[in-house]
């Protein structure tokens, strides 16, 4: 009775190219779209995933796109690609890409120390006032924001070598900025602060301008607009049954505020694959391995434990995406985590090839592994270095 449910759901709710198309794989075999349906919502049901949204691109462009189950399951609210989901820290990837822009336009430079851009030091801000004493705030430049090496904290209010809350919310340096990966929000947070005070513009009208308006990204936002409504807006499915729901955000945080859908945002991976508003230059600077990734897992992010289970594909960060090596070219990434919202995407440029998901259940990591490898077909992702593995 339950498969029934989900499989009237998605007669309900789903949006496809041709509801038997074709998708071709990395290995240029191909699966049906029915297939992959078939794959969602048995994974759904194995897994206690209340909703989903898949997108795959195939030579660049979408060529298939859903939602499956509800945006709301305790008001039996169906989940469909218009619905507003969080985007978490997909944001951070946008950010990358709109930091190029304005790159491009010779706004920042990359390399150049971003305390130099600034009125006043970097502890000044109160923000950042924790580093006062460590003039090692001196050497971080937006390349080591991007690329996660600036050595600061992931979120100040969580200890960077366990993950568990930290109520002193100290900011600190914990290596040398430019010398190894360590996943930092905060990083981010010192960016967008310097682009702020550069072009005189919030983090929101900068994307407006430079990413959401021309990319037709119409509900995808740093910050709540009124014109996203109030009637499709998908809240979370926590596994002990709570619900979470995003506050409406009147602040932009560049590393993981934004609201999207998966219609916007496979429009953005589409425009990123096409190499579009982006110089030749600037795309392979964004998507350049800037710093080989060396640590046994993603998180907790300051670590000392170090492996070389991932040198074969020469793991390592770009400016706002994670990339790797592999039999199908280049692959560039990013996961998205907050609370119940579980996010994913991957893209392997040389076979036109991506996949999309956004998940508003707190299992949903459970089903990246087998979903993905189904879709697009298995290839050399760092699975276990991402959290996303049995054997962690």
């Amino acid at each position: 009775m339950k498969y029934i449910v989900v499989s009237l759901l998605i007669v309900v709710c789903s949006t496809s190219y041709g509801q038997q198309s074709l998708i071709t794989r990395l290995d240029g075999s191909k699966i049906s779209s029915s297939e992959i349906d078939k794959t969602v919502m048995r994974l759904m049901t194995a897994t206690n995933v209340q909703g989903a949204s898949i997108a795959i691109l195939n030579k660049n462009k979408t060529t298939y796109i859903k939602s499956f189950g509800y945006r709301n399951k305790p008001k039996n609210a169906i989940l469909d690609t218009a619905s507003i989901v969080y985007g978490a820290s997909f944001s951070k990837a946008v950010f990358g890409y709109l930091v190029m822009k304005l790159v491009q336009a010779k706004v920042i430079d990359l390399d150049k120390p971003l305390y130099t851009y600034l009125p006043k030091p970097i502890p000044d801000y109160e923000y950042f006032s924790d580093l006062k004493g460590d003039d090692r705030w001196k050497l971080i430049t937006a390349k080591m924001c991007l690329s996660h090496t600036t050595g600061l904290p992931n979120l100040r209010w969580f200890h960077p070598t366990t993950g568990e809350q930290d109520t002193l919310g100290i900011m600190k340096i914990y290596f040398t900025p430019g010398s190894k990966y360590a996943y930092s929000g905060e990083g981010f947070k010192l960016l967008q602060l310097v682009i702020e005070e550069l072009t005189k513009k919030n983090t929101e009208e900068l994307a407006q301008e430079h990413v959401f308006k021309p990319f037709g990204m119409t509900r995808t936002g740093y910050t709540w607009h009124e014109s996203f409504g109030d009637d499709n807006v998908a809240v979370g499915h926590m596994a002990d049954g709570q619900i979470d729901q995003k506050r409406k955000r009147t602040e932009a945080v560049a590393g993981g505020s934004m609201v999207t859908t998966i219609a916007d945002y496979s429009k953005f991976i589409e425009n990123v694959m096409q190499k579009k508003g982006l110089s030749q230059n600037s795309y392979k600077e964004m998507l350049y391995p800037h710093i080989r990734i060396h640590s046994k897992t993603q998180f907790p992010p300051i670590t000392n434990e170090t492996t070389t289970e991932n040198d074969a594909i020469q793991l390592s960060y770009g400016l706002g995406w994670g990339v790797f090596n592999c039999n199908y070219g280049k692959a560039f990434f990013k996961e998205g985590n907050g609370g119940a919202w579980r996010n994913y995407n991957i893209n392997f440029p040389e076979k036109g090839i991506s996949i999309i998901l956004l998940v508003n259940s707190e299992n949903g990591e459970k089903m990246f592994k087998e979903l993905v490898e189904t879709a697009i077909g298995k290839s050399s992702i760092p699975w276990k270095w991402e959290g996303y593995s049995e054997e962690n």
